[in-house]
Parts: C-alpha cells; sequence; structure tokens
C-alpha cells in the first residue's frame, strides 16, 4: 500500500512516516524542503519525496501524487508564532484537505481511498452531541475570534464529515483528535474514545506525537480499526498508570 502523507516534515509527521516505514509501507510525502526530515528516513528504499508545497501544486499535479495511493494523511498545521498563526495562508489545513479530496476523487480509484486528518481535542464533533461545559464553549468562541488556526482545523473537519459525510463511494476518512501533545522518545500505552472524556481547555489530557503516529499506522494498517473509526473523530491519550 502507498501512502501518501502531507506535513510530513512536522513534529508529528515525521514520526507517523517513521511509523508506516518500519512497517513496511510504501511512502510518497510532499515537503518544501527535505532537510526537515530525518536522515534515516530520507535514505529509506520505500519513501519517495515530492518537494513542493501543497497549496502551490496544480490539480493535475496533485491527481498524479495521489494517484497509486490506497491512503492519505494530513498531519498539516499552523506553527505556534504570530506568522504561523497569522499570516497567510490562514486555511492552510482546509484548503490542502479540499484539494486532496479533488484530487482523490478526480483520480477515479478501483477502490475507496482511506483518508485520515490530524485534527485536535478541542475541535467538536458536531455529529455527536459531545458534552462541553460553559466555561468551553466561551472560550472556544475566543478562539474562533482571535486564533484563525483553531477555525481552520474546525472547518477542515467539518468539510470530511459534511462533504464527504458517511457514504462517499471513493472516500473514507477518520480524523483523529489528540488533546495535549508533547514529546516521548517511545511509544507507550494509549486509548481511544469516541468523544473527549476530559475538557481539553480545564482539564487536558496528554497525547505523545509518537504514538498518534502509532494509532493513524494502525488505522492504515488494520482493517479492524479503521472499520471502528471509520467517518468517526476518534480522541487519543496517553494512558496514565
Amino acid at each position: 500500500m502507498v501512502t501518501l502523507v502531507v506535513g510530513a516534515s512536522g513534529a508529528t509527521g515525521r514520526l507517523l512516516v517513521a511509523q508506516l516505514l518500519e512497517r513496511g509501507e510504501h511512502v510518497r510525502v510532499i515537503v518544501r524542503s527535505k532537510t526537515a526530515l530525518p536522515d534515516v528516513v530520507t535514505s529509506h528504499d520505500n519513501l519517495s519525496i515530492i518537494q513542493a508545497s501543497v497549496l502551490n501544486l496544480s490539480i493535475d499535479e496533485m491527481i498524479g501524487y495521489v494517484s497509486g495511493c490506497r491512503a492519505v494523511v494530513s498531519c498539516l498545521g499552523h506553527n505556534l508564532n504570530i506568522k504561523g498563526m497569522f499570516w497567510p495562508p490562514r486555511r492552510l489545513v482546509t484548503d490542502a484537505v479540499r484539494r486532496l479530496c479533488a484530487a482523490v476523487v478526480a483520480s477515479n480509484p478501483a477502490d475507496p481511498v482511506k483518508f485520515v486528518l490530524m485534527n485536535t481535542a478541542g475541535n467538536s464533533n458536531r455529529d455527536l452531541d459531545e458534552e462541553i461545559s460553559i466555561g468551553q464553549k466561551w472560550v472556544i468562541g475566543l478562539l474562533r475570534l482571535l486564533l484563525p488556526p483553531h477555525v481552520d482545523n474546525e472547518a477542515a473537519a467539518d468539510f470530511l464529515r459534511t462533504r464527504i459525510g458517511q457514504n462517499d463511494a471513493t472516500i473514507e476518512w477518520a480524523v483523529v483528535r489528540p488533546d495535549a501533545l508533547v514529546d516521548d522518545d517511545e511509544a507507550t500505552a494509549f486509548t481511544v474514545h469516541p468523544s473527549p472524556i476530559r475538557s481539553a481547555i480545564f482539564d487536558s489530557g496528554k497525547t505523545s506525537r509518537i504514538n498518534v503516529g502509532c494509532f493513524i499506522a494502525d488505522l492504515l494498517g488494520d482493517q479492524e480499526t479503521w472499520t471502528r473509526w471509520m467517518g468517526k473523530m476518534p480522541v487519543i491519550y496517553n494512558r496514565e498508570e
């Protein structure tokens, strides 16, 4: 299976790429700079590197890159600095998801393509009646006004929920929602839930980036795991000892 990963040079994306390669998968990545990827990854025989900005590619180029892929993963996100949060492109994640999905449809795959979007536990799944406190609703409302990346994350997930939906013949999707991301050297036990089990604002849990990579690799490589979470927005936490 060939998996296309965008956002592969990010802190979580490169861990996912490493996980997929370790499991014997063929991986195609779109990165603006090869130097952001570890040498052990770039030298792997199963890795193909496309050096480009995903938003600058033509639709024909996008179709060519998604063709032959059985899965597409977006680990795109905004850098947590002034430029990353407030300068263009403000809809980086949403625009990338839209363009990738359009390319997948235009490529006319023989079987449905799995699309995984890395998102955030601070974004609610509006297909479910997820409990959110009044205080968290107020904070989320402020984030929508003050921080464009939060709106971008919501819009990207909503595109998959509402525009692709549950019965699309070409694209199957899952939105992975980690809570507060942390860096760990090794994968540990983690739990996965349909909805948050704690407040992402007032009582956030920890989710290691390497565990996110492991879970996404599980989704793509294990059909039972995919069937369980397809069309859903699973929330992942490190298991507390």
